[in-house]
This record gives structure tokens, sequence and C-alpha cells, in this order.
């Protein structure tokens, strides 16, 4: 006779085991919400803060990946903006002065640090300093 009484048997023979459990949840959850959680471990283990932390005029250093650049003029002033999703929020990058900057590109990943400044319920980051994240490591 065995000292596990049967109901506990069945029991852990009906739970599928972790490794199983978690790939049924990869395989059900959408490609958005895999690459957020990529990007939330990423700026986890760089030691970078999240963007839903931020809070208006913190000085920040924060890491994800560019969805958007655009060219946009402020106050006549040529500006390259871009979107940083780190997987928690987006935030609005601003280089004012400049049309284009080499490698900066949706889908590239960077980190960037600065004072975050609120701009009509969006966070925004003015000239940051930028460190381009190696391509290998995509």
């Amino acid at each position: 006779m065995s000292a596990v009484p049967r109901s506990e048997k069945s029991d852990r023979a009906s739970r599928p085991s972790n490794r199983f459990r978690r790939m049924l949840d990869r395989l059900s959850t959408s490609q958005e919400d895999l690459e957020s959680e990529e990007l939330q471990e990423d700026t986890h283990a760089s030691g970078c803060t999240r963007i839903s932390e931020c809070t208006d005029r913190q000085i920040v250093k924060v890491t994800g990946t560019l969805r958007t650049v655009t060219l946009r003029p402020r106050a006549g002033v040529p500006a390259l903006e871009a979107e940083l999703f780190d997987g928690t929020a987006p935030l609005d990058v601003v280089w004012l002065g400049r049309r284009s900057i080499v490698g900066i590109e949706p889908g590239r990943k960077l980190i960037a640090s600065g004072r975050v400044a609120m701009s009509h319920g969006r966070r925004v980051l003015f000239n940051p300093k930028y460190e381009l994240r190696p391509l290998g490591k995509e």
C-alpha cells in the first residue's frame, strides 16, 4: 500500500506539469502579450525604470523598442519623434532640431535617459541621452 491517499494520486495525475502548463500558456497567449512580457523582463534585467512608473519631472533611465519614428515640426523647428515601448506603457522620445538620426528606426531597441515631462497626458522625454542596443541581441 502506498502512503499517499488515493484522492491525492488522482489529483496529481490530472494536473498537467508546470512545463506543459507554461507551454499551453504560451500557445494561448497573443504575440503582442509575449513581446510585452519579453520587454518587461529586459527592463528588469537592465536595471531601468518601467515607463508606467515614471512620473512628471522625474529623471529616469528607460529601455524598450521603438514602435514609430516620425518627423514632426514643433514651433517651426524640425523634431524627430519616436514612441518607445517597454511592455508597460509608451513614452514619446523627441529630439528637437533633428530631421533624422542614424539607427533611430522602428523596431530598434534602445536605452534612453533624461527628465520625463507630461504633455497632453503622455510621458515625453526631450533630447535624451541614448544608447542603441546591439542588433545581435534582438
